[in-house]
């Protein structure tokens, strides 16, 4: 007889429960799903049962995870992208399926492509095409099956994928042998780096004007300001120590982690207005590539928010 402690729950639960997990909404996670809120809700009470433990902590009109319900996200996060990489090798070859993103320079450069190739090792069959730009591609009629946006939370299309919060980064360098920068009175003696776009003109960009307010320095003068048409250039200019750019949590975090740029006002972090949405063409929706692509990003998405912290 079947040692009931080794018994695996069946597969459909722990797929439903990934994706209740990741959207943290069983209403979402049943659409992704293709079932109603309720037959989700039936799945992951069943999957409790099963484990006897509580996965979620219902709140009012939210869901959280209880450390038991973290750890079985991460074992469903990497075992699904292992079972998928693992059908797709066994699959009967079919015909390379073709897909094209877009996305911002800055989003491409410092979180999707370092994490790219992870995507191509699991479906070699699908190819991907990357466009990085600032300008607003139509999604289908200009040929893109999946967009990445970045706008306001709450007033943009899309499935939300993570928000950022907003903090001074540096070289190191420049953090050892510049200005002193014990608080943020201390950035009037610096070169304060910034993506800032033409469509409006100001001696400081927005987003430093609203971390300096936080910090109850609105009005600070700095030494003199560097403004950059992207993001990429933007970190760059801070990696080379030309300033203090304005970081973005969590695509300077693997900056952050390989010491490659520092935070010297770690603690006082803005959490912002905007976030990372992911789009989908509506007639592009039902490709298996696509659909492919578009759980993955979710799923990597959903690990950077939860390391991120």
């Amino acid at each position: 007889m079947q040692n009931h402690a080794k018994r695996l729950p069946p597969l459909d639960l722990l797929v439903s429960f990934e994706a209740a997990a990741r959207q943290l909404s069983f209403t979402r996670a049943g659409a992704e799903r293709f079932i109603t809120q309720s037959a989700m809700s039936r799945q992951i009470a069943a999957l409790e049962e099963e484990l006897g433990v509580p996965l979620f902590r219902r709140r009012h009109r939210a869901l959280e995870l209880t450390p038991e319900g973290q750890q079985l996200q991460a074992l469903c996060t990497e075992m699904l992208v292992q079972l998928r990489a693992g059908i797709g090798q066994i699959r009967a070859p079919a015909r390379r399926a073709e897909l094209a993103l877009t996305t911002t320079p800055g989003l491409a450069s410092l979180w999707l492509i370092p994490r790219l190739a992870l995507f191509t090792k699991a479906h070699p069959g699908i190819d991907v095409r990357l466009d990085a730009s600032l300008d607003l591609h139509a999604l289908g009629d200009e040929g893109f099956d999946l967009a990445i946006r970045y706008g306001r939370v709450g007033q943009t299309e899309g499935q939300q994928l993570f928000g950022e919060v907003m903090l001074p980064v540096c070289s190191p360098k420049l953090l050892r042998s510049g200005p002193p920068l014990r608080t943020a009175a201390d950035l009037r003696e610096h070169t304060l780096l910034q993506m800032q776009l033409n469509s409006r003109r100001s001696a400081m960009p927005l987003e430093w004007e609203l971390w300096l307010q936080s910090q109850g320095q609105a009005g600070l003068q700095p030494a003199a300001t560097l403004s950059f048409n992207g993001y990429g250039e933007t970190i760059t200019a801070a990696l080379a120590g030309q300033g203090v750019a304005l970081g973005r949590r969590p695509l300077v975090d693997a900056l952050l982690h390989s010491r490659k740029l520092v935070a010297p006002f770690a603690d006082d972090g803005l959490a912002s207005a905007r976030a990372f949405h992911l789009m989908v063409a509506p007639e592009a929706a039902a490709r298996p590539g696509v659909q492919a692509l578009a759980q993955w990003l979710l799923a990597q998405a959903a690990l950077t928010a939860a390391a991120s912290g």
